[in-house]
């Protein structure tokens, strides 16, 4: 992706990339809004609700029609500034739902699991868009699939005139995502790899940091990394039966101020592989179980 993304200049089709002021260990160099569009615009995952954030946006829209404000997922760095936004440019907000949309009920096993870091609670969109519903504008179409893994309210939007996915969370360059159970699911972020991997398109636009020219080598990558670290929990299960100690066998290069991501993501494992009859815990699914194999 070129520098003049970060600049907020828009390319040959329109698209303008806006970073939001909001580096850090969990969002790289900041949250991608993304400006689609002419005459009319789409604006995708507005972003937090930072005032030089929500100007920066203004600018870039430039007095244009906004024909809607979509929301990937209602994580704190995506979704706060679509309220304010929209308020400002007379748009619609659009997204699959509330943060709790999409989530089944917890079952009783799951009830001690924690979670919620990093969720919107207020959080609604004026209109719930569903898996396969298109939003429209002059000369562009963008058709919303449902993702979950991340989240359960997760949309990507595939722009089918360029070949194009905004993956939000759910597929990025520069890191695998985090899966924070009840909210986060790794089986469901498997689906929606494959989900994305067919739509076969040109480039992936994410979330966080640059583009990806090749999506369905990262889609595979990123499946193999997920089945690689189930193999590595599995072979690590007997002498590290609990989380703080997978962690600190599976983890060795990943900074401390990670580890806590590091134990949702071994978590979002064990559950998965419980579910598959490859593990259980003693004495139920929690934080602070011990595991062992089946």
């Amino acid at each position: 992706m070129t520098h003049s993304y970060r600049l907020g200049q828009a390319d040959e089709s329109g698209l303008i990339r806006v970073v939001a002021p909001n580096p850090s260990p969990m969002t790289g160099s900041g949250t991608n809004s993304w400006i689609l569009g002419h005459d009319d615009v789409a604006v995708i995952d507005p972003g937090p609700a930072l005032p030089a954030h929500l100007d920066a946006l203004t600018r870039a829209v430039a007095g244009r029609r906004v024909a809607a404000i979509l929301v990937t997922h209602s994580h704190l760095d995506h979704s706060p500034a679509a309220r304010p936004l929209a308020e400002r440019l007379g748009a619609p907000v659009a997204a699959f739902g509330p943060s709790d949309a999409g989530r089944a009920p917890t079952p009783p096993a799951l009830r001690n699991v924690g979670g919620g870091e990093g969720v919107d609670p207020d959080f609604a969109p004026d209109t719930r868009l569903r898996d396969g519903d298109a939003v429209a504008g002059d000369g562009w179409t963008l058709r919303a699939h449902w993702t979950p893994g991340h989240m359960a309210n997760h949309l990507s939007f595939e722009w089918p005139e360029a070949r194009t996915v905004f993956t939000g969370d759910t597929v990025m360059a520069w890191a695998s995502t985090m899966i924070s159970p009840p909210d986060g699911d790794l089986g469901q972020f498997m689906s929606s790899l494959d989900l994305l991997e067919r739509l076969q398109a040109r480039r992936f636009l994410s979330g966080h940091g640059d583009a990806i020219p090749d999506p369905g080598d990262r889609c595979r990558t990123l499946r193999d990394h997920r089945l690689m670290r189930e193999a590595a929990i599995l072979d690590a299960l007997p002498d590290a039966p609990t989380i703080p100690l997978l962690v600190a066998a599976l983890y060795i290069d990943t900074p401390p101020t990670l580890h806590a991501a590091a134990a949702r993501n071994v978590l979002a494992h064990l559950i998965h592989l419980a579910r598959n009859g490859r593990v259980a815990p003693d004495p139920a699914i929690a934080p602070d179980a011990v595991w062992h194999r089946t």
